[in-house]
């Protein structure tokens, strides 16, 4: 059991991330004596699809703790009826789920501000301690179960297999399944770099908008991201498309197929990438440092992997694997410092040594990922 860097608030709150990343263990840990409701239970399901107002019944009069509502978006008609409850018993709320596309597509307002709004994410390099291993986190990702399965590939295998089942088959997301699993597959090869829609949908014979709406499933699922390009008072000419990432390491592995004419290097390098992305990510929501996440990239290929901007400055980042260092791996880092001097710089790499050259901090991945926070 990890100790996770998410507190709870005061107020209802809703706790969105994907399967598998610890929702409902830390719901439970942090509130025992809260009444829990699992939406994946098909009575408990069926009994509030037909008629969500059946919620006020299971809820003991003057009940003066949480009410856990588990994978909220099954029943999206619920959350008017948990606003009705909110103003009438100021009862507190807790509303977790691993898709918000089910209630965006409702229509229903998120309880108008009424319940906050959080994001579970796999385990940082900070919540694991001890435990952290990098290859091994690089090879598997860090959801939580990696780290206590006696078998993390097999986890893996069948945690993507869950998915596509339980998310995508059993909501009818798509009506072809086999074009997605395809889809998963070529997508996977656009890890990490500018997402071009229209060779995806080539690559897996569909239509363009059939791929973008795959996309938008993804999103949804928030089983990936796509990371903008930073363009505020740009000097130069820059790219327009996102960059694409799945949102852990292994899941990305998972679905990569490898064979005689796949580079292993290649794909080690866009994990390294992949596992700064995501802890970038979790370390800025739970802390609630308020950054955006961009890239960099200009029309002649200078480039950085991550650019954070917000109240707290801009921090920019370059992440390879190799344990050597180069000017021209740093090359992408020095232009950006000259386009932005306010901008604190970091070459994130493979060795072991920590140096400062010039206005680059350069440090190894390892020591980066344990001492997060003191970065940002």
């Amino acid at each position: 059991m990890y100790s996770r860097l998410l507190k709870p608030p005061q107020k209802s709150f809703f706790l969105f991330g994907p399967r598998g990343t610890g929702k409902t263990t830390w719901v439970k840990n942090n509130f025992p004596q809260g009444l829990y409701f699992d939406l994946l239970e098909a009575e408990l399901f069926n009994d509030l699809l037909a008629d969500p107002q059946r919620l006020d019944n299971f809820i003991p009069k003057n009940f003066d703790n949480w009410v856990i509502l588990d994978e909220v978006q099954r029943i999206p008609e619920l959350l008017n009826e948990v606003h009705r409850l909110i103003e009438k018993y100021r009862y507190k709320f807790v509303l977790t789920g691993s898709s918000a596309r089910k209630l965006r597509r409702a229509g229903v307002n998120l309880l108008a501000g009424r319940a906050l709004t959080y994001s579970m994410h796999p385990l940082s390099a900070l919540e694991l301690g001890n435990n952290f291993n990098i290859d091994h986190s690089l090879k598997y990702g860090q959801l939580p179960a990696v780290y206590t399965e006696a078998d993390p590939k097999a986890y893996l295998e069948s945690y993507v297999k869950t998915y596509l089942e339980e998310e995508v088959g059993q909501e009818g997301l798509t009506r072809n399944l086999g074009a997605f699993t395809r889809f998963l597959e070529s997508a996977s090869f656009s890890q990490g770099s500018v997402l071009n829609i229209s060779a995806v949908a080539r690559e897996c014979a569909i239509e363009r908008k059939v791929a973008e709406n795959y996309f938008s499933i993804l999103d949804d699922l928030l089983l990936a991201s796509r990371v903008p390009v930073f363009t505020k008072r740009a000097k130069r000419r820059m790219v327009s498309h996102p960059k694409f990432y799945f949102f852990d390491t292994g899941v990305y592995k998972t679905l990569r197929p490898m064979g005689p004419l796949d580079a292993p290097e290649e794909a080690q390098g866009i994990a390294y990438e992949t596992l700064i992305f995501q802890e970038l990510k979790a370390i800025n929501d739970y802390l609630k440092l308020g950054y955006n996440i961009y890239y960099w990239r200009s029309a002649n290929d200078l480039e950085v992997d991550f650019v954070l901007y917000g109240p707290r400055g801009i921090k920019a980042f370059e992440v390879k694997r190799t344990g050597k260092i180069s000017a021209a791996l740093l090359s992408g880092l020095r232009r950006f410092g000259q386009d932005y001097p306010a901008a604190k710089t970091y070459f994130l790499y493979g060795g072991n040594r920590r140096i400062n050259e010039q206005d680059i901090e350069i440090i190894p991945v390892s020591l980066f990922l344990k001492k997060l926070p003191e970065f940002l």
